[in-house]
């Protein structure tokens, strides 16, 4: 089933790059973008209801690659169609009972619309909004002993809002700082915290191309 999500999403991604390409050799202007940036995401601490007591999410490192294809440009404005896919493997979970997953680890594919100002100069700020598909993997054992008795594997919508800035430093180089909005569901963690859906919260820094 995960595969053949993925597929939906993937697929015309890779025939889109194929045909951006295929269209580039004839064309000299920059219209294709790729870009890998590193950093972390954060998630605000929840509540669990029943016993009231604190459920903390770790910060753990993440990573988020992005090709974007410029579709329309009008005096200082660019508008994109861009994918990005972000990522982290292990974030930990901490509480004081011995009820949760010990860590998480999560993977977001969301194709948005992105709109850079002053997209040809060489400092483009840009905002991002677009949806897509989620995976949360939680944990096969509990966070202090035990074997996970809940679900190790949970699928969820994802909405994705983004802002940035692109710095064009060396010929068709640049630099990327990103902070994006991944707005998903929540994992299994076996306990209820009066959330349907949670802010998964990625910010970093990276390296990006034009071609």
């Amino acid at each position: 089933m995960l595969a053949k999500r993925l597929a939906v999403l993937v697929v015309p991604v890779l025939i889109f790059v194929s045909s951006a390409l295929a269209q580039d050799v004839m064309n000299p202007t920059p219209v294709n973008q790729i870009s890998v940036t590193a950093g972390r995401t954060f998630v605000s601490t929840q509540t669990i209801q029943k016993y009231d007591i604190p459920l903390h999410f770790g910060n753990p490192a993440s990573v988020d690659f992005n090709y974007g294809r410029l579709l329309k440009s009008h005096t200082i404005f660019g508008l994109y169609a861009e994918v990005p896919v972000a990522m982290f493997f292990s974030m930990d979970l901490n509480t004081p009972q011995n009820l949760i997953p010990k860590d998480i680890g999560a993977l977001f594919v969301t194709p948005s619309a992105r709109l850079n100002l002053f997209y040809s100069d060489s400092v483009t700020p840009w905002v991002s909004v677009g949806g897509g598909y989620g995976r949360f993997r939680e944990s096969s054992n509990l966070n202090f002993f035990g074997k996970n008795p809940g679900p190790t594997g949970t699928n969820t919508g994802v909405v994705q809002f983004g802002t940035g800035v692109d710095v064009w430093f060396w010929h068709k180089w640049g630099f990327r700082g990103e902070a994006r909005d991944f707005y998903s569901g929540v994992p299994a963690l076996n306990v209820n915290t009066n959330r349907s859906r949670q802010h998964n919260y990625y910010v970093g820094a990276g390296i990006t191309r034009r071609f």
